[in-house]
């Protein structure tokens, strides 16, 4: 379980939050239960952090990632081999996180959507033509898009991050089981996202407490991200670096830790902290009183009860809740490039032909290969004055070996929690740039002690 747990920490982090501006008249939309069911359990993929559900869309079978902090569905990620057939739909601009500007998509509405035994008829969706925009390479797998609020308010959702399940309950005959461990929580909704209050303490400058309002992010890799203003200072030990992608562009900030960080009885000590520049946040600043977000790094640690109908969360600790706060002390972002086609011997064979006029045996060997496509992974990112950069590795660079094996027989998570090890563990890698083959090697260094 350790490892599992090691494995899905914050590797890359990828973090989408859409405000949508429109006037269009939204039609009653709702999700339900085929049948007479009560509830529908279904399993999920836990990559980085992030819950992934199979959900078709017009009868086409797709990937989305479940994000609290999200309102109606986005597709973003469909390439030509995808086929889905979208009606009544119009083009509009998307504002999100980051220094770009708005980006152009597509508002559809009456599409039918299904995950399991939930379904829902006469949903709208937003499609988004962004290149740039590509969560499956930074998680190695296929993600189309990802769906929050619109799924969420129909009804009540515990996700188990350690069984990896999730359960669709009807809120009218969903019944409370009594747990004295548990704790449940007021959400406030603002435009259609769920808020809540908590308590953070810092030590720099000066030793400081302060109630905050946080957005909850499931679909965020990190712990915490928070808004640099006149409350709220960046401490001096803290580093630039990128922070994520958005819709309006890339998200920069420094990185450091807090004191501790406080929600209901729950205080977690030393949780890791993205602090977001003015630019990258100044669009989520618009949500009155809003100081950050709380990411899926501290949600895996618990049970959740989703219940949006009642406007609180419930949770119950599970047995991620003491692991460590670690982060990528490597400064090196890995992201899936395609795949190409590996030569694997597959089996050797040989055969024994006795001389007897001279009394010797000639042994001849007969070697067999094949060829499968092998994934490819790309430098996307090297933090400047990392051990990465600092040992020669650059943005655009191919990895071909990590410790003296070959990428493409691991999982880019796997690849990626090496960086996530102990400190002064040595880290080798051969890397292509133009053609020449370079070898690397650096020592993880941890810079938020």
């Amino acid at each position: 379980m350790k490892l599992i747990n090691l494995i899905n920490r914050i590797f890359y982090i990828f973090w989408l939050s859409i405000s949508v501006f429109f006037t269009y008249n939204i039609n009653a939309q709702e999700f339900k239960l085929f049948g007479n069911t009560e509830s529908e359990t279904m399993s999920f993929k836990l990559i980085n952090n992030l819950i992934i559900l199979p959900v078709e869309v017009n009868g086409t079978k797709l990937t989305f990632l479940l994000d609290s902090g999200v309102s109606s569905p986005v597709i973003f990620n469909l390439t030509s081999s995808d086929s889905l057939k979208l009606i009544h739909t119009q083009k509009i601009q998307l504002r999100g996180l980051g220094e770009g500007e708005p980006v152009e998509a597509l508002f559809s509405k009456n599409n039918r959507f299904k995950i399991g035994n939930v379904y829902g008829n006469n949903q709208d969706l937003y499609l988004i033509y962004n290149d740039k925009l590509d969560l499956s390479a930074k998680l190695g797998i296929t993600v189309h898009g990802i769906i929050g609020y619109d799924l969420l308010k129909d009804f009540i959702v515990t996700i188990n991050y350690i069984t990896r399940k999730i359960t669709f309950s009807k809120p009218e005959k969903y019944k409370y089981k009594k747990c004295r461990k548990c704790k449940t929580i007021d959400l406030e909704f603002l435009k259609n996202k769920p808020y809540v209050n908590a308590f953070i303490d810092f030590n720099t400058p000066v030793e400081k407490s302060m109630e905050v309002k946080l957005l909850i992010d499931s679909g965020g890799t990190d712990s915490l991200w928070l808004f640099e203003d006149d409350e709220i200072v960046i401490p001096e030990n803290a580093f630039e670096d990128f922070i994520g992608e958005g819709v309006s562009g890339s998200i920069f900030g420094m990185r450091s830790k807090v004191k501790s960080f406080s929600l209901s009885s729950f205080e977690f000590k030393s949780p890791n902290v993205a602090y977001l520049d003015s630019l990258s946040s100044l669009h989520a600043k618009k949500v009155q009183g809003r100081n950050g977000s709380l990411g899926a790094e501290i949600l895996r640690r618990f049970k959740i009860i989703f219940d949006y109908p009642n406007s609180k969360i419930t949770l119950k600790k599970n047995s991620n809740f003491k692991d460590k706060f670690n982060y990528n002390m490597s400064g090196i972002e890995i992201m899936y490039d395609g795949k190409k086609l590996v030569k694997e011997l597959n089996q050797t064979t040989f055969q024994i032909e006795s001389d007897n006029s001279i009394g010797e045996n000639n042994i001849t060997f007969d070697y067999s290969y094949k060829f499968q496509l092998k994934p490819v992974y790309k430098i996307a990112y090297v933090r400047k004055n990392s051990p990465g950069e600092l040992a020669g590795v650059r943005e655009g660079d191919y990895l071909l070996k990590v410790n003296g094996r070959h990428s493409y027989n691991f999982k880019l998570t796997d690849i990626i929690s090496k960086f996530y090890e102990k400190e002064n563990d040595i880290v080798k890698l051969l890397i292509e740039r133009n053609g020449k083959e370079i070898e690397v090697e650096f020592r993880l260094k941890n810079l938020l002690k």
